[in-house]
């Protein structure tokens, strides 16, 4: 069931969800390094599932992570990283991307909604404009004070 989340061809994910939009299913769209799991992704997570029907997250290749993040990143490979979100009861698909932002490859799944950490400013997050295009809607999600993924590497090097 997990390895069925995990759909690394693009093409086969938007045969997918044309499906789901002809049964008026909202897709969700989300995506990050997801490189070490903590309650703040899992709080953004649950409140993306409840903007809609189907929550597709795409999340950064090993060679992405290491160019945003720098050496020593990602902490966990991109194939464990997808089984552990592809695991979670409220992610219905995982898939992957290599370039440096989401713009690819939200552009060719066309979700109905948009959801982004409260990190980012509303005019700053990447496809906002296809979203918005398509009548659909952009969401910031509040982050949890305290847990992010750098700092919780920082904390752990400073013991």
């Amino acid at each position: 069931m997990m390895k069925e989340k995990i759909i690394e061809d693009t093409g086969l994910l938007i045969e997918k969800l044309l499906k789901e939009k002809e049964r008026k299913r909202k897709i969700v769209f989300t995506n990050g390094c997801f490189d070490l799991l903590h309650i703040g992704h899992i709080k953004l997570l649950k409140e993306a599932k409840r903007q809609g029907d189907i929550l597709i997250v795409a999340i950064n290749s090993d060679d992405s992570v290491k160019r945003l993040k720098g050496p020593g990143r990602p902490l966990f490979p991109v194939s464990e990283r997808a089984e552990i979100l592809a695991s979670l009861e409220m992610v219905d698909y995982v898939t992957i991307f290599d370039t440096d932002d989401p713009y690819p490859i939200i552009s060719k799944l066309k979700p109905d909604i948009l959801v982004k950490g409260g990190d980012w400013e509303k005019e700053k997050i990447v496809g906002r404009d296809i979203v918005e295009s398509t009548g659909g809607k952009v969401i910031r999600v509040p982050l949890l004070e305290g847990y992010s993924t750098s700092g919780i590497i920082q904390k752990i090097r400073n013991l």
